[in-house]
């Protein structure tokens, strides 16, 4: 009797063993990466100023770019949309929508190294005639 509880707890220990090693070196189970939100996707396809066109435009009509983006992110994953979009691009796409959105623009000379603005550009001419 002592000898087969002697097997016994000699099972049960290598049992315990072989169930603690494949729970140890059991390759984990990956997580599904987390979806995208729409303007995540479509912020990785925005080049030249477009992120600066897209904030403008949320702070503008929320409601209507949260539509918008959800469009153009589906768009983009199903490859209907390949290429980058630029912020031109998008500026064009928002005002042909109707979403009147205007960027603040500035015109900037390069002149002795530094960029000046066009105001201190007449200025500046103004004083050396």
């Amino acid at each position: 009797m002592e000898a087969e509880d002697k097997e016994l707890e000699l099972l049960k220990a290598k049992k315990f063993a072989k169930m603690t090693k494949e729970f140890l070196y059991k390759p984990k189970v990956q997580e599904k990466p987390k979806a995208k939100m729409p303007r995540e996707i479509m912020l990785e396809h925005l080049i030249d100023r477009g992120d600066e066109v897209l904030e403008k435009a949320e702070k503008l009509y929320p409601e209507e770019m949260k539509i918008f983006e959800g469009k153009i992110a589906e768009l983009i994953t199903t490859r209907e949309i390949n290429e980058k979009i630029t912020g031109g691009q998008l500026l064009y796409l928002l005002r042909a929508l109707g979403l009147k959105v205007s960027m603040d623009t500035q015109i900037a000379f390069y002149e002795d190294g530094k960029f000046i603005s066009f105001q201190e550009k007449i200025s500046k001419s103004m004083k050396e005639d």
